[in-house]
């Protein structure tokens, strides 16, 4: 093969926001797979925010990239060769090939994906990992009832969206809390029964008149000045997945002013709150084969859609990464690299 493997490398840890000079941009021979591999060629890479945490050597669930490794990722590709027969050339392969133009993988590691069922792309999205994060921290920890009131900020992102509208299919209320006018528009559009801009200087006030009987279930993505409106709104037993506190990603300190640990426990205690952290990859084994076949008809049916924010060049993945940590994306961020 001619062809030459771009790959973009974690050069340093990044303090605060990542810089440009945190980044290596290199180019080397294209990998050869070994018995029982494929080689691929990627098509679309993932963005998503966990990603902000393995730059860091901070104790994590996962290991930290080590410096000069190549940042890894989701991707969609197409197998160039194969060393297995489940595999041939030609195939299209949701993997984790990481921050390069191609990467090996052993078959068995790859998930065939179906251009007759949705884009190939949603495998990174609403038919991927964000969507099952969704999926299973709502169902198996938020547990909605019919006629309860969900509410999610980040709501037009991959996760959040994926929320209010499982909520909307189970017979919640959902509520979604995003950033901006034209982000609320699309809850709205999305069927979402109230839509919240936290940017709104009255935005605490808004969001208690938008739950007027409380809220049953919160989904954490973002953390913040949206999880200090949402607490005093939750109701006695409600339950709290988090899968993500997003917007202090870039901190370099602690937040300033009082320790508001002990109000918390307040609360938690007062109301018999329930907070559970999760990776989605604890409900993988149980769950995701239900979440693909019922997320599929969704969005067959279209009670479940889904948006896309598309940028061209694995070369530009830097900074539409930090767009995304900033808010500044619309919908699931991706890379389209060949």
């Amino acid at each position: 093969m001619t062809d030459t493997n771009t790959q973009i490398l974690l050069r340093a840890r990044p303090v605060g926001e990542p810089t440009p000079e945190d980044f290596s941009i290199v180019t080397s021979e294209v990998p050869t797979p070994e018995e029982g591999e494929v080689l691929l060629r990627t098509q679309f890479l993932s963005l998503d925010p966990y990603m902000r945490g393995r730059m860091s050597d901070a104790p994590s669930y996962a290991a930290p990239t080590a410096l000069g490794d190549v940042l890894p990722g989701a991707t969609v590709a197409e197998v160039v060769e194969s060393r297995d027969p489940s595999r041939q050339a030609g195939d299209v392969v949701l993997t984790y090939g990481g921050w390069q133009s191609y990467s090996t993988a052993p078959a068995a590691h790859t998930r065939q994906l179906d251009p007759a069922v949705a884009p190939v792309s949603t495998a990174l999205g609403v038919l991927g990992m964000p969507g099952f994060t969704a999926y299973a921290g709502l169902t198996q920890i938020g547990r909605p009832q019919p006629g309860e009131t969900v509410v999610v900020a980040a709501a037009t992102g991959p996760v959040g969206a994926t929320v209010g509208q499982i909520a909307k299919i189970l017979g919640c209320r959902a509520v979604g809390i995003a950033g901006g006018p034209e982000k609320v528009a699309h809850l709205t559009e999305l069927g979402f029964d109230a839509a919240l801009d936290h940017r709104a200087p009255d935005f605490k006030e808004q969001l208690k008149a938008a739950v007027p009987d409380g809220i049953d279930v919160y989904f954490e993505n973002v953390g913040g000045h949206v999880w200090n409106a949402v607490l005093p709104r939750l109701n006695k037993f409600a339950r709290v997945p988090v899968c993500g506190i997003v917007a202090h990603y870039n901190d370099t300190a602690a937040p300033e002013g009082p320790d508001r640990a002990p109000g918390l426990m307040r609360h938690v205690l007062n109301k018999s709150l329930l907070i559970r952290g999760f990776i989605q990859t604890e409900f993988v084994r149980d769950h995701e084969p239900a979440f693909l076949a019922e997320a599929a008809g969704w969005l067959a049916d279209g009670r479940l859609r889904y948006r896309e924010d598309i940028t061209e060049g694995l070369e530009n993945a830097p900074a539409a990464f930090n767009r995304m940590l900033r808010g500044q994306n619309f919908g699931k961020t991706v890379i389209k690299v060949s």
